[in-house]
């Protein structure tokens, strides 16, 4: 199996799809967003602060009945140029930027992506046979991103550090199920059950994993939310 990276948490001056971008903070950090001609999108409550010349407005999500049910936002904020917009995350760990040429995507754990500029489509799917124990619920929402005809770019926020691996054809890793972060639309996810007996009174416990199977990449977060497991 190839060996995962550590993704590079600071970028200095970046520039790709129409924006300029930085990544600074070891613990918090925040992306810095130069805005010229494309604009950015976000959830509003992910703004820190931005350029009195930017203006702000409101962009609608796709799939607007199945965000509601989710308790995902139908409304996301827009940024547009000249000037600035910072966003930030309320918790520890790391932003990755993730440039899609036209017609790459890119699937995201819910709740994680941090901005994307507006050559990219937005919309959301429900994975079956995941059991999220906060919620009650059988499975997760999965958010898709795709640039369309024009290069475009994601960030992401993984808690704790983030690791990229890249699985070859047929090459496959189990992960905790909260642990991965994005991954490429080419790496089938499947879930795996583990039963053992501990041998102390009888009693018996499980391990539950996300098979990730290439070829594609893999983001994987060291903090990962513990309660998040999965059913066969």
């Amino acid at each position: 199996m190839p060996e995962p990276v550590l993704m590079k948490p600071v970028v200095a001056d970046e520039t790709f799809a129409g924006v300029r971008y930085e990544i600074k903070g070891a613990l918090v950090p925040v992306l810095t967003i130069t805005l010229a001609e494309t604009p950015v999108f976000f959830e509003h409550h992910i703004l820190l602060w931005k350029s009195p010349s930017t203006r702000i407005g409101v962009k609608a999500a796709k799939g607007l009945l199945r965000r509601v049910i989710s308790g995902m936002p139908i409304l996301l904020t827009s940024a547009s140029g000249p000037g600035q917009v910072a966003v930030s995350r309320d918790g520890a760990g790391q932003i990755v930027p993730l440039p899609l040429a036209a017609g790459e995507a890119i699937d995201v754990r819910e709740h994680q992506y941090l901005a994307a500029t507006d050559q990219i489509a937005y919309s959301t799917t429900r994975v079956r046979g995941i059991m999220n124990w906060v919620f009650g619920g059988n499975s997760i929402i999965i958010d898709q991103f795709r640039a369309l005809t024009e290069p475009g770019i994601v960030w992401v926020h993984g808690f704790g550090n983030v690791f990229e691996v890249t699985l070859a054809a047929g090459e496959s890793l189990d992960i905790e199920p909260g642990g991965w972060l994005y991954k490429d639309p080419s790496v089938a996810m499947k879930t795996h059950t583990q039963n053992f007996s501990s041998g102390f009174f009888g009693s018996a416990a499980s391990f539950f994993w996300n098979r990730m199977t290439g070829p594609g990449r893999v983001g994987i977060q060291s903090m990962y939310i513990p309660t998040l497991a999965v059913e066969a």
